[in-house]
């Protein structure tokens, strides 16, 4: 009787221990989500305006991603990432989500977190959600996320953590806090700088993991603008940032340079709590922005996404093509720059594979693809075209199949179709940042962790070649498609319409055909009750069953 008992108790501890080694091998997920972050405003693509050491270092040791896009703009890109469904089948395709429309993403859309609960994951997220909160069931901790610290909707102030909504218009009925632990309203964060204070809360959800694999969704509020504050100007740095880029003359770019620092310093805090942990050597590490930058003054931002052509709500490359990096030491190749065609749509199938689950169970309608085994073996990217966008409002779109892309329609992308430099830049005279600043520590943890040495400095620069004389009228999308090769044309200069209307028309083709399954955009317009001052001073869910 004793010798069955030892035999049926250590069976079950050898049962529980497996079960736990399985739970402990699958990765930890860190997903960082910047906003409104411009291609030329990070060191890795030949800034040496701003400096950025950690986020650099990250995409040197591990894949920098070289042909990756995002939406134009950010509710689109936070619901493709999330759902791995493009905007245009979400009803999504068309705007933000103002801040008191009622709507968002359905719920009838299952989201990344839930997914990876079913495979033990502890979901957080932190920072921006911008995928409507009407609701209570339509904000995060309702959508498979543990926890939730951040905010609701699309921008805010760094500092008082309020959203000013038209406040020209409504005054005070439009000026709320927005600001959450959970599904509580968090007051006491007031005068605290939010890209600090989100990082803070990540280095504790890291620090409190007990074992279970950890899906962290860090959604940070930089660099988008804010509301304007004393000084006028809407772009919000603490002063230690700020004063580091003396060298910059324009005080608005200056700001912006601060606010992209505090961003990579975040990046840098983040890995080195993971390391000091012991859980960085089992982490998937992905960096992306939502959007091109704000360039032009969009926003009352100044980014730059030089030299691309456009920015921000636009479907010039400048709108569409993304900063991005994947890290890991689960990769079997890594310390190189990837030209996988990728979507942001495709990092749910992508993470999802890499964590073990098995794609076949994804709803028929996930249009993102995996594309863990292509970066992770360096084989072909499965992707070889990309809806950009299809918006029936404005009559704007564009298409990408294997290096040829169609840009059609007006609105923004006819707005904004130029090709704006940093600010700091005249000619071809650019002012570099002090070579200390681009400095970082990151190196000394990826020896700890045995990775192999690899080239510390890396810099990824679009060559666009000579711009012919008539760069600024050969395209005029607003009145006829024109028609680009990406690869041998990045920056747009030389459309092929003309000389190519087989071409053309087959990119067409494929644009009308999507069409026809679209879902048509929600009504964005503003709903009164959900206005703060009816709440309070708060901005929150006002349809409550």
């Amino acid at each position: 009787m004793l010798a069955r008992n030892l035999f049926t108790l250590c069976s079950f501890v050898c049962i529980v221990f497996a079960a736990g080694s399985v739970r402990n091998q699958r990765p930890n997920i860190v997903y960082i989500l910047a906003d409104d972050l411009g291609w030329d405003d990070i060191s890795l693509h030949g800034s040496e305006q701003i400096p950025t050491p950690n986020i650099d270092a990250l995409a040197a040791d591990g894949i920098l991603l070289n042909n990756y896009y995002v939406q134009p703009i950010c509710t689109p890109s936070r619901a493709a990432l999330l759902t791995g469904k493009h905007p245009v089948h979400l009803g999504l395709q068309h705007n933000t989500i103002p801040a008191p429309s009622a709507y968002g993403l359905g719920l009838n859309e299952r989201i990344l977190p839930e997914y990876l609960n079913t495979l033990g994951y502890d979901s957080h997220m932190v920072g921006k959600w911008h995928l409507g909160y009407f609701t209570p069931q339509h904000t995060p901790t309702y959508r498979g996320f543990k926890s939730h610290f951040g905010y609701l909707n699309g921008c805010e102030d760094y500092l008082d953590h309020t959203l000013a909504y038209d406040f020209s218009t409504l005054g005070m009925d439009g000026w709320g806090l927005d600001f959450w632990n959970d599904t509580k309203i968090h007051r006491t964060s007031f005068g605290q700088y939010s890209t600090e204070i989100f990082t803070t809360r990540a280095e504790e959800l890291i620090r409190s993991n007990t074992g279970e694999p950890l899906f962290l969704y860090m959604s940070h509020q930089a660099v988008h603008s804010g509301n304007p504050g004393l000084n006028g100007s809407k772009l919000q740095a603490p002063w230690k940032y700020f004063n580091k880029f003396n060298y910059i003359q324009s005080d608005e770019r200056r700001r912006l340079a601060g606010m992209i620092s505090a961003l990579d310093d975040s990046v840098g805090n983040i890995t080195r709590t993971l390391h000091a942990k012991g859980m960085l050597n089992n982490t998937i590490i992905v960096f992306s922005t939502d959007n091109g930058g704000p360039a032009d003054r969009f926003d009352d931002n100044c980014a730059s996404n030089w030299p691309l052509r456009g920015g921000k709500r636009t479907m010039w490359e400048g709108g569409l093509r993304g900063n991005g990096f994947v890290w890991s030491p689960l990769l079997k190749h890594s310390n190189y720059v990837s030209e996988h065609f990728m979507s942001i749509m495709d990092w749910l199938p992508t993470l999802l594979d890499a964590a073990g689950y098995d794609l076949g169970k994804l709803p028929r309608d996930v249009e993102g693809m995996s594309q863990w085994k292509s970066l992770s073996e360096n084989s072909p990217s499965p992707r070889d075209y990309l809806l950009h966008n299809i918006d029936p409002l404005t009559g704007e779109g564009g298409l990408r199949l294997g290096d040829m892309k169609v840009v059609f329609g007006g609105g923004n992308t006819k707005a904004h179709r130029g090709w704006y430099p940093p600010e700091m830049r005249w000619g071809n005279e650019t002012v570099s940042a002090p070579s200390h600043l681009f400095e970082t520590d990151l190196w000394d943890i990826f020896h700890d962790l045995g990775r192999p040495p690899v080239q510390k400095k890396i810099s990824v620069q679009v060559e666009c070649g000579p711009a012919p004389p008539d760069v600024t009228t050969n395209c005029k999308s607003w009145i006829e498609p024109c028609l680009f090769n990406i690869s041998a044309d990045p920056c747009e200069y030389h459309n092929l319409s003309e000389d190519q209307p087989d071409m053309l028309g087959k990119l067409l083709s494929i644009v009308k055909a999507i069409n026809a399954t679209v879902t048509p955009p929600y009504d964005n317009s503003d709903d009164p009750n959900g206005y703060p001052g009816r709440h309070g001073g708060v901005w929150k869910p006002w349809i409550v069953s």
